[in-house]
């Protein structure tokens, strides 16, 4: 059982668990963390393995990736006192890509006291703009005293 994400991100706790955390789906895709900032969260997903049956990429894991994200910029600037939880997310899809890495940028549109929104842009490897992807957080209080 792994535990739960640090209450404090003094010194990069949260930045830290996220990267040694990812989840069972993204390490099943492949995602990799490349950098983590308050004002910026970019992270690498292979296409090979994440297609659809024409061989480009598939627009979910588009998403899961972009999910990935926001969910981390938004755990980033919750604070010490809540936690994000995804509520919104939409996609555009631009342009297939169908072989090597595309890389996804997560950069804040809002960032509140209860609710955060970020624009994650996915490119290939060319630079050239794959999908365009906002997601909404609602930054939720921590349970001062978790019940085990």
């Amino acid at each position: 059982m792994t535990s739960p994400v640090p209450s404090t991100d003094e010194s990069g706790e949260i930045a830290a668990y996220l990267r040694a955390n990812m989840g069972a789906l993204n390490e099943r895709m492949g995602i990799e963390l490349v950098e983590i900032s308050p004002d910026r969260v970019v992270a690498t997903m292979p296409v090979e393995g994440n297609t659809q049956p024409y061989g480009l990429l598939h627009g979910g894991a588009s998403v899961v990736l972009a999910e990935t994200l926001g969910s981390v910029a938004a755990a980033i600037n919750a604070g010490p006192d809540r936690f994000a939880v995804g509520t919104d997310i939409n996609a555009t899809h631009h342009r297939s890509a169908t072989s090597g890495k595309v890389t996804g940028v997560a950069t804040p549109l809002h960032r509140g006291r209860t609710m955060a929104s970020y624009e994650i842009a996915i490119t290939d490897e060319a630079g050239r703009r794959v999908c365009t992807s906002r997601i909404t957080c609602a930054l939720l209080e921590r349970d001062p005293s978790p019940q085990g």
